[in-house]
């Protein structure tokens, strides 16, 4: 189906201590087009000795380097040339995105990248205003508190938002003093890797971030067990994050997780139609349904099923993968060939249970090697059956519909997870009503997807704890001191 030709790109290298270098092992693992199928490039194959490595080299650079004391205006400036070096390179780091990730480049380019440079610019603003309180305690004494570094911060990151997930992390936790190992998916480590290069050049001193690409189960085990991290930033799926939780409990140490989601986007029979069709659509479809906030239970009310189903399935019926290179292009391909036999594994279940898509379950004409997947939608679905409860990360849509209000937020909540959610109405009572009920981290009230560095987001119940972005963040990498004097 697409006609990119594979990047020439250089093998990718670890960075660590503020230098590119090989993996300990010498080992490298492939990194391929998701549009393709073809590889890309060789990337350094870390392990827990080139953990070990980064680790130390994050260590010395808290203990005696000089970022944990330097001024947070000055910190503050070098996270805003960051920004800057990223907006430099804006085009390629979407290229880059979409060359590594499948995502259509027009989306790389537009939220991704640009996402990341304000996330940075975000922090840069923040480094400075980290503060703490005079406390009025009864005595003769003199009691404050200081908001300081947490430490050395291993952050494990995602492959379906790869380097806005990695400002996410990085950001807050050099705004705050922290230095970082960070652990890109093994899917996409590219642009996590020009991120640090980038950072490098801005003049980010040796060992305040290094990058560590390699497989879950050995560079990111062998970083939530090391002893000489103080916290671990996890995003990713639930059953993974309950490993880390566990491996973590070794050590003590602090865990902030954005896990999976199964978010429904309730629809009342007075919403704007046309709106709310345009928002499930998106609600699904961006990303090729690879994101945690997707809105993959659509509650429908009985008496506007019908209407909303035939706008819906009109609007998708428009929605054909194909070249994520193409500006024209609103949907590519799934990330992995694990991923798209993990999406058609859920297709056949949904089948199996009694179901039969109403619009896809099949790969597109002419998909070649690459890993597409047409939009698919089933209807009437159980709020039991398999595909309406467990989080399938693709573009597969579960309807099913209620008789009001309350069964609505009822079969909402009926879930373990507790990422997102959304309600269409145009009753105000209503919306505000039914956003408090629902048990998300995040509700949004005619729309969806919507997010901005300077609001809170995280989950409730299995989709995790801790909130990124905003002041939020900042809890997740500072720790407080309280100091007393005696003035008697």
């Amino acid at each position: 189906m697409a006609d990119t030709t594979t990047a020439e790109l250089a093998p990718g290298r670890l960075f660590i201590g503020g230098e590119w270098q090989d993996a300990a092992s010498g080992k490298t693992f492939e990194t391929r087009n998701p549009a393709t199928g073809e590889v890309l490039a060789r990337v350094a194959e870390g392990d827990a000795a080139d953990v070990d490595r980064a680790v130390r080299a994050a260590r010395a650079a808290f203990e005696s380097g000089p970022w944990r004391e330097m001024d947070g205006r000055k910190r503050g400036r070098l996270l805003w040339a960051i920004a800057d070096g990223l907006e430099a390179r804006a085009d390629e780091l979407a290229r880059l995105e979409t060359l590594d990730n499948g995502k259509p480049v027009r989306e790389a380019r537009m939220f991704d990248v640009e996402g990341a440079i304000e996330c940075f610019r975000y922090y840069a603003g923040w480094a400075d205003k980290i503060e703490g309180e005079v406390l009025p305690i009864p005595g003769p004494y003199l009691n404050y508190t200081r908001r300081e570094p947490v430490g050395v911060c291993g952050q494990i990151i995602p492959w379906n938002y790869p380097l806005q997930m990695a400002a996410w992390k990085v950001a807050p936790a050099l705004a705050c003093g922290n230095t970082v190992v960070l652990k890109p998916a093994e899917q996409t480590p590219l642009t996590a890797l020009e991120l640090a290069r980038v950072a490098h050049e801005a003049g980010l001193p040796a060992g305040v971030l290094n990058v560590v690409t390699g497989y879950g189960p050995t560079a990111g085990a062998a970083l939530v067990r090391h002893p000489e991290v103080d916290k671990i930033a996890f995003t990713g799926s639930t059953e993974v994050g309950r490993h880390i939780q566990r491996e973590a409990a070794g050590t003590l140490k602090r865990v902030s997780l954005e896990l999976g989601g199964k978010s429904p986007n309730l629809v009342l029979a007075d919403a704007d139609l046309e709106a709310a069709a345009r928002g499930a659509a998106s609600a699904i479809f961006y990303n090729t349904g690879q994101a945690c906030t997707a809105g993959s239970r659509l509650l429908v009310e009985e008496k506007v099923h019908d209407e909303l189903l035939e706008k819906l399935l009109k609007r998708a019926a428009g929605m054909r993968p194909g070249d994520p290179l193409d500006p024209k292009c609103r949907m590519g391909p799934l990330v992995s060939q694990e991923q798209l036999d993990r999406v058609m594994g859920y297709i056949e279940t949904g089948k199996a249970e009694g179901g039969a898509p109403v619009l896809g379950g099949d790969r597109p004409e002419g998909a070649g090697g690459g890993y597409f997947l047409n939009p698919t939608i089933f209807d009437r679905v159980s709020p039991e059956a398999t595909i309406a409860r467990e989080e399938i990360f693709g573009p597969v849509l579960a309807v099913s519909t209620f008789a009001d209000v309350d069964e609505a937020v009822a079969i909402a909540n009926r879930s373990v997870y507790g990422l997102a959610a959304a309600v269409w109405t145009q009753d105000v009572k209503q919306a505000h009503r039914v956003a408090h009920a629902l048990r998300a981290g995040t509700v949004w009230v005619n729309m969806y997807h919507t997010l901005d560095v300077g609001s809170p987001f995280g989950g409730y119940k299995e989709s995790g704890y801790g909130r990124e972005l905003g002041r939020y963040a900042l809890d997740l990498y500072t720790q407080v001191k309280s100091v007393w004097v005696n003035l008697a």
